[in-house]
């Protein structure tokens, strides 16, 4: 979580916080979607996260796939916003949050992968016909509701 979003939970407790954030698709070259394994849910979901003051979203997108992943995107093309009571999340530790997500997918992706190992397990590329068998609630939302957005855009 951002320092913005930690200070924010020194006045309000765990109570619930409308944070909103992006995050990215990457696809490697046999159209598999990479996924984070994440350390404080268990669960694998996509790269992302809070927007902190003074960025854009598209600057949230990319500087969370810097720190999540080490990856960097030639471009970032948003494809859908997500909010509203299904995107509801508690975290482990208490924390409750409804998330407003702008999605984007990455293309030109450069640099090595690098798991935040403040966040990350492990990063792992899965098609969409065999997906990890953990995926968080957000993930699932997006591969629902974008999975034939991102086939269309990669022909697969």
């Amino acid at each position: 979580m951002t320092n913005y979003v930690q200070e924010l939970r020194q006045f309000v407790g765990s109570k619930p916080l409308i944070v909103t954030g992006a995050t990215v698709i990457v696809l490697n070259d046999n159209h598999e979607l990479l996924f984070q394994h994440r350390s404080d849910t268990k669960e694998w979901g996509f790269p992302g996260g809070a927007m902190e003051p003074g960025e854009s979203l598209e600057q949230t997108a990319a500087r969370e796939l810097l720190e999540e992943t080490g990856l960097t995107a030639g471009s970032l093309e948003q494809i859908g916003v997500l909010s509203g009571a299904e995107l509801y999340f508690t975290y482990p530790n208490g924390d409750e949050v409804y998330n407003v997500i702008s999605l984007y997918l990455a293309q030109g992706v450069q640099g090595e992968e690098t798991p935040d190992q403040l966040e990350s397990i492990e990063l792992a590329y899965f098609s969409l016909q065999r997906l990890p068998s953990i995926i968080d609630k957000r993930a699932e939302m997006i591969i629902r509701d974008y999975g034939k957005t991102i086939k269309e855009r990669f022909g697969k």
